[in-house]
């Protein structure tokens, strides 16, 4: 009896385990760099990296940003396009950022910028 209990266990966490990586892999990860945000729309414009194709992602309440330190907080899309505003402004094409979406809609946008060496 004993032994059944065993094995109905663990078939059920592997099977829980399962669905948690399944449902992760399923989430697309775009590499690209942040040329335009519409804050009224919510959505970002993204050159892909590899094509360089435009894709367009919405971003949602719930999409976070990761911060510098790990953390995450809410996508403030005012700040986004004025930090936005500065790189193009400084000649650069946009900000370089991986993006973690499921069917264009965002659930993760993390800044992938290197620091410069002089700092």
């Amino acid at each position: 009896m004993m032994n059944r209990r065993g094995f109905v266990l663990a078939l059920t966490s592997g099977m829980v385990a399962l669905v948690l990586v399944v449902g992760s892999v399923l989430a697309d990860e775009l590499l690209g760099v942040i040329t335009k945000v519409d804050v009224d729309a919510k959505t970002l414009t993204v050159v892909e990296k590899e094509s360089g194709k435009e894709i367009k992602v919405k971003v949602t309440d719930k999409t976070e940003e990761v911060t510098r330190k790990g953390g995450t907080r809410k996508v403030d899309l005012d700040k986004l396009e004025k930090r936005l505003e500065k790189v193009l402004d400084s000649g650069e094409k946009g900000i370089s950022t991986k993006i973690t979406h499921e069917d264009g809609v965002a659930s993760k946008i993390q800044n992938t910028m290197k620091k410069k060496s002089g700092q």
